[in-house]
């Protein structure tokens, strides 16, 4: 899977940091922004913006990176995060208050803002500071910004490949530690200590699909995987992780123990997914559409009577799930070094019977590439 991802120089990241200005002020200006606020949290999977606009990586509180159309953006943290994290990473003014919100405002009032784009107002943002942005006409920009940062440049993809790298050896190890009768807890764990161990820190989400004292399928609830769950003869691992870059993917297979009967329906959906498979690198191509794609990776499983209870799949970067997403009528086209985590949720008509492997593509001139290089089956231990 490659070498080891090598530490970013201060050049080498300003000079990345000024192409995705580049790419969000274009987002900006086509939608007449005076300025965006991208908001980032310490929540796993939505820490990522600051860090893509900014080099600082949250690691308790939250931030917001505040962006001019012109002038030079600035980072804003609540006054008690002024320790919390390498404030030396940060490429950006840093400045510290007691409530961001109200200091951004007066930011914004100063420079003559009125239209104000929001990355995160739905899910990120605190109560507090929105309200304190109240009279600006405030834009819900989370689509924009994702599309802006949609095509990977190459020092992303050395991150991104990076972080293949370590999701797929700990789905083996995972599998290799795995045995029925083992908990959940235990099994994760040894994924995760090589996680931490390959520099992901904190930046794992992962889970367990499994059906405690049944055999042959696993239920479509996605579980933490807890000291009191008991793994039987078949088990979905949801492994999900961002390497020392901070660029998320998600690798893994389902896996069963030697000589487990599936069910019927779990080898249907086997199939189902092999066809997926098969379809994918095609559909995948530059021009495309995400609809497209849908279409194309889901018709096995439609037409064999499944329905997909999760996102068939997404953009992935630095957030974990970033727009566009792939499922019916998203018609945003595809565009080289765009990369996809894919993952359809296929869910048997009696709500039980469920299959679910994550794969991390690229798209490229030529269509789809996994790049985990991991054959599409279920593995047997």
């Amino acid at each position: 899977m490659g070498n080891r991802l090598q530490p970013v120089t201060h050049t080498a990241l300003s000079t990345e940091l000024d192409r995705r200005y580049a790419n969000v002020r274009a987002a900006m200006a086509a939608h007449e922004l005076d300025g965006l606020v991208v908001a980032g949290s310490e929540y796993s999977g939505f820490e990522g913006a600051v860090t893509y606009l900014s080099g600082f990586q949250i690691v308790h509180r939250y931030a917001y990176v505040v962006v001019p159309l012109e002038d030079d953006p600035h980072v804003v943290f609540p006054a008690e995060a002024r320790y919390v994290g390498e404030h030396g990473s940060a490429h950006l003014e840093q400045r510290f208050d007691p409530y961001p919100g109200t200091a951004i405002a007066a930011y914004a009032r100063d420079a003559g803002w009125r239209r104000v784009g929001v990355y995160g107002v739905d899910y990120v943002m605190s109560v507090r500071d929105y309200r304190a942005l109240e009279g600006f006409e405030l834009v819900p920009f989370d689509v924009e910004f994702d599309l802006a940062r949609a095509v990977k440049s190459e020092a992303e993809l050395e991150s991104v490949r990076d972080s293949v790298r370590i999701n797929r050896r700990g789905f083996e190890l995972w599998a290799e530690a795995y045995r029925p009768g083992r908990t959940a807890a235990e099994v994760m764990a040894v994924a995760e200590e090589y996680f931490v161990a390959e520099g992901c820190g904190r930046l794992t989400m992962n889970m367990v699909l499994t059906a405690p004292g049944r055999s042959g399928i696993a239920l479509p609830e996605f579980k933490i995987a807890r000291k009191e769950e008991v793994l039987g003869d078949f088990v979905l691992p949801s492994l999900e992780v961002a390497g020392p870059g901070m660029h998320w993917v998600e690798v893994s297979r389902a896996i069963a123990a030697e000589g487990t009967d599936l069910s019927d329906d779990t080898k249907a959906m086997a199939e189902a997914y092999d066809e997926y498979f098969e379809a994918a690198p095609a559909a995948m191509r530059p021009g495309a559409t995400c609809h497209d794609v849908h279409v194309a990776v889901s018709r096995g499983f439609l037409d064999r009577g499944y329905h997909l209870g999760h996102v068939t799949g997404h953009s992935i970067g630095m957030t974990m799930i970033e727009f566009p997403k792939i499922g019916e009528g998203v018609e945003t086209v595809l565009e080289e070094n765009m990369v996809l985590s894919m993952h359809p949720h296929a869910i048997a008509a009696n709500g039980e019977d469920c299959l679910y492997m994550q794969d991390t593509w690229l798209v490229t001139e030529d269509g789809g590439v996994p790049l985990a290089g991991l054959p599409m089956e279920i593995v047997v231990r």
